[in-house]
């Protein structure tokens, strides 16, 4: 284990994130399954990763939470050393038009979706500098390219995350760390499971939603070796929907 790359994917309980728990796995890394709730989810991830042959751990933390995030995050620092990659994933949504959000609802997800960048990265990232290598991929939205009705504080906190991603890449650039966006379209998870088949058709030029291993595939080439020269990048999957 001490030679294999590690990587923590953060939300590895929901849709995405177990692909891109699995998917990393599949390619060789030791995978830190990151769970707040979902913990049955999380350990299923983690025992058809360890069914496969692959290695890694389950960790629980809440990512809205900046101190218990950070305590949690310094002691996988002092057991594995820098992490070679961190796929921020975790994110909530709370879906409503502009008049009929509460407070709650833009703070909630906001805070939770764009805080959770500086609380998860903030506390590894310097220990991925002094080691002058490591790939960072954040989960954003086409919501947060282009907007979406009934959307807006998702929208918000999506393309925060797209700016905050782009600017930690141009200070990281000479460290040889990477940091990309992956900005998926309406994939097929519970998020979206609710979503009118006829109407996903008319939006998505393919006609179709997006699996969990489609992104997954996208996120683990970010990760790679190969695409080292990638950097300050937002790819979206999204069936041509922009």
């Amino acid at each position: 284990m001490s030679g294999t790359k590690k990587v923590l994917v953060t939300g590895a309980s929901g849709g995405i994130g177990q692909a891109v728990a699995r998917a990393c796995a599949a390619q060789g890394y030791y995978v830190i399954v990151h769970y707040n709730r979902g913990k049955d989810k999380a350990a299923s991830v983690m025992d058809a990763i360890t069914a496969a042959g692959g290695e890694g751990e389950l960790v629980q933390f809440d990512i809205s939470d900046r101190e218990g995030s950070r305590r949690v995050l310094d002691a996988l620092t002092e057991k594995h050393g820098a992490l070679w990659g961190i796929v921020s994933n975790a994110g909530v949504n709370r879906d409503n038009t502009f008049v009929g959000l509460s407070g709650d609802d833009w703070d909630n997800v906001v805070h939770t979706n764009l805080d959770s960048f500086f609380n998860v990265l903030q506390p590894l990232v310097m220990p991925m500098c002094r080691k002058r290598q490591g790939r960072i991929v954040t989960i954003s939205s086409v919501s947060g390219i282009a907007g979406n009705r009934g959307q807006t504080n998702y929208s918000a906190s999506k393309a925060g995350i797209i700016g905050a991603s782009k600017a930690l890449a141009v200070e990281l650039a000479s460290r040889g760390i990477t940091v990309n966006a992956v900005a998926p379209g309406i994939i097929d998870t519970d998020m979206t499971k609710d979503f009118d088949a006829e109407l996903i058709k008319q939006i998505v030029p393919m006609r179709r939603s997006g699996t969990p291993e489609e992104v997954a595939a996208a996120v683990t080439f970010l990760l790679s070796e190969q695409a080292g020269y990638i950097t300050r990048q937002v790819i979206s999957i999204n069936g041509g929907m922009i």
